[in-house]
């Protein structure tokens, strides 16, 4: 049967009876994400899927973030490439945006399209993974402290993510709470200042989101963090001018791959004196 005899292509908001065949989906194209990683997106974001005859062979993602919106995991079946399926649902995504203003990690190789539908680059997030060499952690500034935290923390951690992202952070962190399983935080003068979770994510874990005032604080949280997991596949994304690089390359987790951070108008601006050193997903921001 030729293209033009196929049936349409049906393009319809995303279920969670669809999140096993979206899973697989991604399997074929060797991406990381796990099941729980596709339903976790699922149950916060505004998902949207393609099929042909019956068969999902498209998907994509908005995640709204009070006045911004994040859109990920944007694929396509490999078999059905060149046809503008990504095109439309990039549309799909945008719209559900609404007056938000749409936010993505691009590929290098995808930057160009995604300039040409009105987005403009602003940074650049650096994927750094492999099995920690557990270093020390750093020490702290005079009267600042590291201790885990608790579900009473929960409310400041929000206010922190908020401030250091630009985002509003609530649906998504109240989402990753139920699955973190380590979360620490440095405070001073009896504030908390900066936090840390580590979570399960793709192949092992990943720690993000990473909230600090400096690179010293992001670092120790980090190095405290992988004490409790000294023997998994460890992923972090973080943004390339973070200064945190060189130091993770030293402790094993290596720089893999390198994505631009775009936004269809004002991109997302730091509120106060944290910032988000570790993203949560590429997907999410």
């Amino acid at each position: 049967m030729s293209i033009s005899q196929r049936p349409a292509y049906i393009y319809r908001p995303m279920t969670s009876a669809d999140v096993a065949s979206a899973h697989a989906l991604s399997v074929q194209l060797k991406w990381p994400h796990r099941l729980e990683d596709w339903a976790m997106l699922q149950r916060i974001a505004q998902g949207f899927v393609v099929e042909d005859a019956g068969r999902l062979i498209g998907t994509a993602f908005t995640c709204a973030q009070g006045h911004y919106a994040t859109i990920g995991l944007v694929i396509v079946s490999d078999e059905y490439q060149g046809q503008g399926i990504g095109r439309k649902l990039m549309e799909l995504a945008l719209e559900a945006c609404g007056s938000r203003t749409a936010v993505l990690n691009a590929t290098l190789a995808g930057a160009p399209l995604y300039a040409s539908q009105g987005f403009i680059e602003f940074g650049h997030i650096q994927q750094h993974q492999g099995h920690a060499r557990v270093p020390a952690p750093n020490d702290l500034a005079a009267g600042e402290h590291c201790r885990p935290l608790t579900e009473a923390d929960r409310s400041v951690q929000i206010e922190l993510a908020n401030a250091g992202s630009g985002l509003d952070r609530h649906a998504v962190l109240n989402e990753l709470f139920d699955v973190v399983e380590h979360s620490v935080g440095i405070e001073r003068d009896g504030q908390l200042r900066a936090f840390a979770l580590l979570r399960p994510f793709g192949r092992g874990r990943c720690i993000g989101p990473v909230i600090a005032e400096n690179p010293e604080q992001a670092k120790h949280l980090i190095a405290v963090l992988l004490t409790q997991v000294p023997d998994a596949f460890v992923r972090m994304d973080i943004p390339s001018d973070s200064g945190l690089a060189p130091w993770l390359e030293e402790a094993g987790l290596k720089h893999v791959d390198t994505v631009a951070q775009m936004a269809r108008g004002t991109p997302p601006q730091v509120i106060g004196a944290v910032h988000q050193f570790a993203l949560v997903t590429q997907a999410i921001g």
